[in-house]
């Protein structure tokens, strides 16, 4: 008998250690709620947890097996698990965060105390940590050189499904996934997506079918549905990496040129998504330092009530506003509108980008430490091939560019409704008269972009020098 240890990968088909584990013996399929973990958790991600568990256990019992949950550190349930079933064995998919790797070592030392055999699977990313890299180091920290290996370089396709025979039966199982507050959480303010198998296919069909060959030039429009928005899929692992991946080559069939472009480009992200994986799991410290360094410390100014009003939407730049209510009110936010709340934080109100990843943390439901560290410290001119620091995104220019009717403006700042488009991209701009009849209810901004930014670069030239 075999245990295999669900994690982030809460599917059965194209799951590399659950697959290999049936090639060898029956399996019995746990999942553990982990304290240690669950404290670096937040209610919508517990929510999505619950519902992505649910989907995963029903999936088993249509088989005629089941999900064990049990509840207490892993690297005390594990071992009493494999006991418990008389199993020789334990599988499980690699995570690649310091939190995850710790935990996994002491899982690790716990079985071989047991003289139970460890084996692990590299399954959320297409290739594994350490496959493309430089001839000089273990990974590439410059995009464009990891993503011509990652294109060229031949995929694995989608492990089948564990056969039904496979599975253990009659398993222990308890009666039902438990809920947010025995688990100690609150109900999420924001409404949690649907994570399950199902919607993940379902959203990877139409996606595929509708929307991805318009990927390039509809992407970065946040009023338009031109994002896959399968990143929470991904973060619990209901799809496969490589299933998604065989879907877009499948979309090249009889594409056209433009629409080949839309693919690659969505290709491209998920090349973007692995990088990251891969800089993580070679230096799971850039969770809380710099990846690159500055002579100096970086003096953040770290101003609370600039930062609270970040956080509430309250900022009196539009768009940063729209982005982060989007945060509170769907627990997503589109992925131009995210460098462009990143960059004001970091850059206008020079407040330290761990404080901006710590508190999407909390809100995301698609939180993956590797994609949100890379991407705060892009914004924040700290981390692998980062932006410039000297180059800050202008928040009103972002919006008339990319929002030019404010149609996703006026959706999550309603005090906006009855503005025109022109006098909101005008918005720093406009007289306290002008703004007070416009939208009493919408606060002037609360900083100068333009006094803000030369003051941005001069603190980086500072730590630089």
């Amino acid at each position: 008998m075999i245990v295999h240890w669900h994690r982030r990968d809460l599917r059965g088909p194209d799951n590399t250690a659950l697959a290999r584990a049936a090639e060898r013996d029956r399996v019995v399929p746990v999942f553990v709620l982990d304290p240690t973990i669950l404290e670096h958790a937040s209610p919508i991600r517990v929510a999505c947890l619950r519902r992505a568990l649910a989907s995963l256990r029903a999936w088993y019992r249509e088989r005629d097996s089941d999900l064990v949950l049990a509840q207490g550190e892993a690297s005390g349930v594990i071992p009493a698990l494999a006991a418990e079933y008389g199993a020789d064995a334990v599988h499980w998919n690699a995570d690649y965060s310091g939190l995850a790797s710790e935990r996994d070592r002491a899982v690790t030392a716990a079985l071989e105390d047991a003289d139970v055999t460890v084996r692990t699977c590299h399954d959320h990313v297409c290739h594994e940590p350490g496959s493309i890299s430089p001839n000089q180091g273990e990974h590439y920290s410059v995009f464009s050189y990891f993503w011509k290996k990652w294109r060229d370089r031949e995929k694995q396709s989608p492990f089948d499904a564990p056969a039904a025979a496979t599975l253990a039966s009659d398993l222990d199982t308890a009666d039902d996934v438990p809920t947010l507050e025995t688990l100690g959480f609150d109900e999420p303010a924001a409404d949690p997506p649907t994570v399950t198998r199902e919607a993940g296919l379902d959203h990877l069909e139409r996606f595929c079918a509708e929307s991805i060959g318009a990927y390039d030039s509809e992407r970065e429009y946040p009023a338009i549905e031109g994002t896959s928005k399968l990143s929470v899929h991904f973060k619990w692992g209901t799809l496969g990496p490589r299933e998604v991946y065989d879907a877009t080559t499948d979309a090249l069939e009889g594409a056209s040129a433009d629409e080949r472009e839309g693919i690659e480009s969505f290709q491209r992200q998920l090349a973007f998504r692995e990088f990251y994986a891969h800089v993580l799991a070679f230096n799971p410290e850039i969770v809380t330092s710099n990846f690159s360094s500055y002579e100096a410390d970086i003096e953040w100014r770290n101003d609370p009530d600039e930062l609270e009003a970040w956080k509430a939407g309250e900022t009196g730049y539009p768009i940063v506003d729209a982005g982060m209510r989007q945060l509170l009110a769907e627990g997503w936010v589109h992925n131009r509108v995210r460098m462009l709340v990143a960059s004001f934080l970091t850059k206008d109100l020079l407040v330290d980008w761990r404080r901006g990843y710590d508190w999407y943390r909390q809100q995301l439901a698609d939180h993956d430490t590797a994609n949100d560290v890379g991407g705060w410290q892009w914004a924040a001119s700290t981390g692998m091939d980062a932006q410039p620091y000297f180059r800050v995104f202008n928040p009103m220019k972002q919006g008339r560019e990319y929002d030019p009717d404010a149609t996703y403006i006026k959706r999550y700042v309603p005090e906006l409704e009855g503005v025109p488009a022109e006098v909101i991209h005008d918005w720093c701009d406009c007289s306290s008269s002008d703004r007070e009849r416009l939208a009493p209810e919408y606060p002037a901004p609360i900083v100068d972009h333009g006094e803000r930014r030369e003051q941005a670069i001069e603190t980086f030239e500072q730590a630089r020098e």
